[in-house]
């Protein structure tokens, strides 16, 4: 006798992905072919089951189309959730340092800057380090407080005027 590899009838228009247990009663996965919790048998082969599940997805593939025959429930949609940080931190009164590179480089001017405290027996090595470390410092230093501080907080209003932030 042939086997069938194609579900009798499956309820297309059924969108649950679980079923009541006929002998437990809990919910399980609805195109498994056993019941989770007590081992009841509710489909009569796994391929049985596999069948039923994608004529259940063929149905209606633009909201079955992410589910797996495993789930309880359809899978929720993405949501494309887009937070404004700076805005929310606005909002709730907190201060966020502005985005810069410059605390960075005047990490690396601080290397040569270093290095040029190390005793090396010719002063003039001593000296370019120091020049080149104390260059890039400051480069660093300058703009971060005079331009990235400038176009965070311009001077708007009179001196009189209390500024918020």
């Amino acid at each position: 006798m042939a086997v069938a590899r194609k579900p009798r009838y499956v309820d297309v228009t059924n969108p649950s992905l679980s079923v009541e247990c006929p002998r437990c009663g809990l919910l399980t996965a609805r195109f498994v072919d056993h019941c989770r919790n007590c081992g009841y048998k509710i489909w009569p082969s796994s391929e049985v089951a596999s069948a039923a599940f994608k004529a259940w997805r063929d149905a209606d593939p633009s909201r079955r189309a992410a589910a797996s025959r495993f789930d309880l429930t359809l899978p929720e949609e993405p949501l494309d959730v887009v937070v404004d940080y700076a805005a929310r931190a606005h909002e709730l009164g907190i201060h966020l340092f502005p985005n810069s590179n410059y605390p960075f480089i005047i990490c690396v001017g601080t290397l040569p800057l270093a290095l040029a405290a190390i005793p090396f027996p010719s002063a003039t090595l001593r000296i370019a380090f120091a020049v080149i470390g104390g260059l890039i410092f400051l480069y660093g230093v300058v703009g971060w407080v005079l331009v990235e501080d400038v176009r965070m907080y311009p001077a708007e209003g009179s001196p009189t005027q209390e500024v918020h932030h």
